[in-house]
């Protein structure tokens, strides 16, 4: 299942006293997810004759086509780090592709790893190798801040209604994580942000990154912000954005996960990750 999509990002600013303006979280550096004491070997890639990413246009920020018509995003900006870590910058490539080619195109040998958010499953496994993850993606709360009042952490929120989206795994993982809340449940995540945005609740609850983009955009007009916090869960999230590609190539994926072990301690994986989410989403 493909993580879910998000609309481009809009900044507003708005005037108002400093008690009405909403509480949006600082932007955070990317939690490390690799060990500062680990070593990854550099494989011998002197016989890789090139290295084709496969990826999408329509998953922005993390994949999309810019106003100059050129294939841009998060991954995109990331294959290229990974290119030059590895020294094989001339053998790199990177193509976009309709989602429901990317598994096809990569068995097929279009290419040799895809870069498009695509979540690591038990059945994907069997199949094919995948990176490290060099990012999760969190859950969040995100309240309006007439309605809720002072709110820096879910306790808050106790006897306040929190809005959730049917029959998603952020439903289900609050209901896990927060049992003492009150939860309303909305049919789609449009009419559960209308509703925040009207007060008609006091907060929600669901992903992370898609809050951050909202609350900061102008569908939100100031009426909203993020409490402090973010939630992971492998059960419910999954295990996060990796690099994916053929099983039978084990050298590639030990090459992959050495330059995002390298890119992490350098400092340039947070660079990336400001560069398209400049307000955070941890």
């Amino acid at each position: 299942m493909k993580i879910h999509r998000l609309l481009a990002l809009c900044v507003y600013l708005i005037a108002a006293p400093l008690a009405a303006q909403p509480i949006v979280a600082q932007p955070k550096d990317l939690p490390n997810l690799f060990d500062a004491r680990e070593r990854i070997a550099k494989p011998d890639l002197t016989g890789l004759a090139r290295l084709r990413f496969l990826t999408t246009v329509d998953f922005p920020p993390f994949n999309f086509i810019d106003q100059s018509g050129k294939l841009s995003g998060f991954h995109v900006d990331l294959v290229r780090e990974i290119c030059r870590e590895l020294d094989i910058e001339a053998k790199c490539q990177i193509q976009a592709v309709t989602y429901t080619e990317l598994l096809p195109a990569l068995e097929e040998g279009q290419g040799e790893a895809v870069a498009a958010g695509i979540a690591v499953s038990p059945e994907l496994r069997q199949r094919f190798g995948f990176s490290r993850p060099f990012m999760r993606l969190p859950a969040r709360f995100a309240v309006n801040t007439k309605a809720a009042g002072a709110v820096s952490e879910p306790s808050g929120l106790k006897g306040k209604v929190v809005g959730v989206v049917s029959g998603t795994t952020h439903e289900v993982m609050f209901r896990a994580f927060f049992p003492k809340l009150e939860a309303k449940v909305f049919p789609d995540r449009d009419a559960m942000l209308a509703a925040l945005q009207k007060g008609e609740v006091a907060a929600v609850f669901s992903d992370g990154m898609q809050l951050s983009f909202w609350v900061s955009g102008s569908a939100a007009g100031g009426c909203c912000g993020l409490v402090d916090g973010a939630y992971f869960s492998q059960r419910f999230l999954g295990e996060g954005l990796t690099i994916m590609n053929r099983k039978a190539e084990p050298a590639l994926t030990q090459a992959i996960d050495h330059a995002l072990l390298a890119l992490s301690r350098s400092g340039r994986l947070d660079e990336i990750y400001l560069r398209y989410f400049p307000n955070g989403i941890y």
